[in-house]
């Protein structure tokens, strides 16, 4: 099968968040499973230029339809880690790509249609014309619109459109202006509540929307956060319009690459191990407290945390995790940067605070090295998130034995077993804890009964380890779902 992805990210060569570490782990699977595999992005100027091998210009005069005029475009190819990546360059006035970062400009709305536009339109000049087109997020809803009300008059009627929604958070809600930049023009015919209005706003065009109704088949990154969208507030307004479009709706779960996130291989640990040598885990727990300056003190547990600081991650919880976990007897890490000013001042007061105390670290920013070593050393990993379309770090930390506290929402509860509680699972496939509330007693209570049988149980601590550490979330069971849902759209 020819499969093209369009997306804003691709990691490492372009990575804001979860979006990047997706596209380019399921295309390498897809490429693994015998499938070939393209990849259309954006040319940021400060995208890692160090990660891409062998760029070139693929496609030199690519004039984009725009306003009723046309912009000019170079299209360069390279590698990143073997993964084929068309990059869309446009030389226009608006520098839609020049801007020293991925998104945040008060124009991401037509810096993104734009993208869209040019590359269904690359796809078109080039000939190509791929079994499915694979979308993400709003920054591509517009994509299954285009092909379906332009280009499949032009030749691109075959193409099957498979629209994945990372983060219903960001719909990217726009005007009119998209619709005559785009050339799709009829303003009465799109904003029709059944096209691209948005569901609250009748003055607003929302492009995530679009992508939903047009697209052949939609889904979300985890099976119960498809079912919050669809029923619950996670749908952020779309829930609706999911209702209308249920039957070609679901939840695939992501992978992670264990390649890179696995303490058997992991180049960043100083002791790498597996399930039979847990004692070299213990080793690295050593290293991890020298490079942070903790107290090596054999009775005290590491809890850490790590990630964004921000609403959606549950940061109140990330605070009060830090001060029970020092409570109870714990140390505590912490790796994270804020999105917010307000949640970076505040946690630089708890940096201050906390500075000469022997049992906690927070380092603020984010170190990719660092955030190995903390998987390997630490004992458990809290993750208290409002809401979590699939979450990785909590499957990061089952492969490296670190005990996820979690809360249960979206992916994380597709993930993680309570040890007391869940009826679903029988004793020997549980792997962590849950709660559900997003009070403290809740948090408290989990991260209580963890603690609890570390201290107390500690054979029974690490059957727990071991169940976790034997759990696949690999890209080897979504590559097949994934690969399900391309058949059924292209036999449609």
């Amino acid at each position: 099968m020819y499969i093209v992805q369009i997306a804003s990210e691709c990691a490492p060569v372009i990575k804001a968040g979860g979006l990047g570490d997706v596209v380019y782990g399921l295309s390498r699977e897809l490429e693994t499973r015998g499938h070939t595999v393209e990849i259309i992005l954006p040319m940021y100027d400060c995208m890692r230029y160090d990660h891409i091998w062998g760029l070139h210009d693929a496609y030199r005069d690519l004039w984009v339809p725009w306003y009723g005029g046309a912009v000019h475009c170079s299209v360069f190819c390279g590698w990143v880690h073997g993964r084929l990546c068309f990059f869309i360059q446009p030389h226009s006035s608006d520098n839609f790509f020049n801007r020293g970062q991925y998104y945040g400009a008060t124009d991401d709305d037509m810096r993104f249609a734009f993208f869209s536009k040019a590359a269904i339109e690359f796809l078109l000049v080039s000939n190509k014309r791929p079994d499915v087109i694979h979308c993400h997020d709003w920054q591509t809803g517009l994509v299954p619109v285009l092909l379906f009300e332009i280009y499949k008059w032009h030749g691109m009627w075959n193409q099957r459109v498979l629209y994945t929604i990372h983060n219903f958070k960001h719909q990217g809600i726009t005007g009119v202006n998209v619709l005559w930049a785009t050339g799709l023009n009829n303003e009465g015919y799109y904003f029709d509540y059944d096209r691209l209005r948005d569901n609250f706003n009748p003055f607003a065009l929302n492009l995530m929307k679009g992508g939903i109704v047009y697209s052949n088949h939609i889904n979300t990154v985890s099976p119960h956060h498809a079912w919050e969208a669809h029923h619950g507030n996670e749908g952020y307004g779309l829930g609706h319009t999911l209702y209308l479009k249920q039957y070609k709706f679901s939840g695939i779960l992501n992978g992670i690459d264990y390649d890179i996130w696995n303490p058997e291989v992991d180049r960043y640990i100083p002791f790498k191990y597996t399930r039979e040598t847990l004692e070299d885990k213990a080793k690295n727990k050593k290293a991890l407290r020298e490079r942070l300056l903790l107290r090596d003190d054999p009775e005290k547990p590491i809890i850490c945390y790590i990630g964004r600081l921000d609403d959606q991650k549950g940061v109140h919880l990330v605070h009060h995790a830090i001060y029970y976990a020092l409570g109870r007897g714990a140390q505590f890490v912490l790796l994270g940067s804020a999105t917010k000013p307000g949640i970076n001042s505040w946690f630089w007061h708890e940096k201050n605070f906390l500075n000469n105390n022997p049992d906690a670290h927070l380092e603020l920013g984010f170190n990719e090295e660092l955030s190995h070593l903390i998987y390997a050393g630490a004992d458990m990993i809290v993750v208290p998130s409002n809401f979590e379309p699939c979450g990785l770090t909590q499957m990061i930390g089952l492969k490296y034995g670190t005990v996820p506290i979690v809360r249960g929402v979206g992916g994380l509860l597709d993930t993680v077993f309570d040890r007391d509680y869940d009826e679903n699972h029988p004793p020997e496939e549980r792997n962590g804890y849950v709660f559900y509330q997003t009070d403290h007693h809740a948090l408290e209570s989990a991260m209580d009964r963890a603690i609890g049988l570390w201290k107390y149980y500690p054979e029974e601590f690490e059957k727990l380890v071991t169940q976790g550490m034997s759990y696949d979330y690999s890209w080897n069971h979504p590559g097949k779902e994934y690969l399900k849902v391309y058949e059924k759209i292209r036999h449609k």
